[in-house]
């Protein structure tokens, strides 16, 4: 079995972070969420995998798989233009060959081990299985119907009336039909040519398809309140107390802090669950709760929490900054002497709220 990691998209509802950064390199809890990805696919032994790629961002995905942890033999895919899912699988057709094969949405982030999703495919007959999971309002997802042995009958893509209330989750796992499936189908309303189309056309022929219900958790990291989310479960449940770095006689760690090497706190506290990047300097400051902090960034004079700040930021004397994802190389600071004025400089698709 292969595995292919979809990296392409354009990553639009993160702007501005997604100008000059792919989707899936975006950090929770300061790792991207790509390696998040990789670590699942190495837990089911799979050795091969293929990338889609972007011509805007591949280079960039190519450097963060560079060191390669996982031991995997990768082979880059480019996808020219974002033109669905199924198009991607075309374009992958020539790496895949006739093995099965997991597919998995770069930019997906789950609670669970996809262990017994990829074993029970594995010891099947299904031609076909999705991830499903629960949601409250499944009108802005695919939605799949199923029987009571977990067969699925239907897709159909953000219905008006949703059939059920579970979504496609975005993890996919596929026998070899589905390339002539894909063949048969024709591009969306939105000139894309969809996965739950080519799906749909395997059940119309007959084909098994079986779903999986994810039980844990499942996060879209696709806008800004889903990355903060992200970011406060997985120091919640994955982060330890790690203190590699400098901390001063007058500052505190609270609760399971990673505190990476080379970083330093100086009259400081940071409660965590909270990670620090390497070479970071936190000065007279606060840093509470669900807070990731990347590397080389001077955090002094303020109070931050429930926040995502990428490298290289420095954030000086804001007194309170909560809710917030600060872009890499970005200075959030207090003038002297501008009788309160505030002086912005927001790039396109940026958020201010004060």
């Amino acid at each position: 079995m292969k595995a292919l990691v979809l990296c392409g998209g354009k990553g639009t509802r993160l702007r501005p972070l997604t100008y000059t950064l792919p989707k899936q390199l975006v950090p929770v809890a300061n790792r991207p969420i790509l390696h998040y990805v990789m670590d699942q696919i190495a837990g089911v032994g799979i050795e091969e995998v293929g990338v889609i790629i972007a011509p805007e961002t591949g280079e960039y995905i190519k450097e963060a798989l560079y060191l390669n942890p996982w031991g995997f033999h990768f082979t880059f895919i480019l996808q020219e233009e974002p033109k669905g899912l199924a198009h991607a699988v075309k374009v992958a057709q020539g790496f895949l060959g006739d093995e099965p094969f997991l597919m998995y949405l770069g930019d997906n982030l789950i609670g669970e081990t996809i262990v017994p999703f990829v074993e029970e495919f594995r010891a099947g007959d299904a031609d076909a299985m999705i991830l499903l999971k629960e949601v409250e309002d499944s009108r802005m997802f695919g939605v799949a119907e199923v029987d009571e042995g977990g067969r699925v009958r239907r897709l159909v893509e953000k219905p008006k009336e949703p059939p059920s209330n579970l979504a496609l989750v975005g993890i996919y796992l596929f026998s070899a039909v589905i390339h002539d499936a894909i063949s048969r189908i024709k591009p969306s309303w939105r000139g894309e040519l969809e996965i739950t189309d080519a799906i749909q056309q395997l059940l119309q022929e007959g084909r098994g398809v079986k779903s999986y219900v994810l039980k844990g958790w499942w996060l879209d990291t696709g806008k800004k309140d889903d990355l903060l989310a992200a970011n406060q479960v997985v120091l919640d449940e994955w982060v330890k107390r790690e203190v590699k770095g400098e901390v001063d006689a007058e500052s505190r760690l609270s609760g399971r802090v990673s505190l990476a090497e080379g970083a330093q706190v100086i009259r400081s506290v940071v409660r965590g669950p909270a990670v620090v990047g390497q070479r970071t300097k936190i000065v007279d400051a606060f840093i509470g709760p669900y807070t990731s902090i990347g590397a080389d960034c001077i955090i002094e004079g303020s109070a931050v929490e429930y926040t995502v700040i990428l490298d290289g930021t420095r954030i000086s004397g804001v007194g309170r900054l909560e809710d917030s994802v600060i872009g890499k190389g970005a200075t959030v600071c207090v003038g002297a002497g501008n009788r309160g004025a505030l002086r912005l400089m927001v790039g396109d698709d940026s958020e201010v709220i004060l």
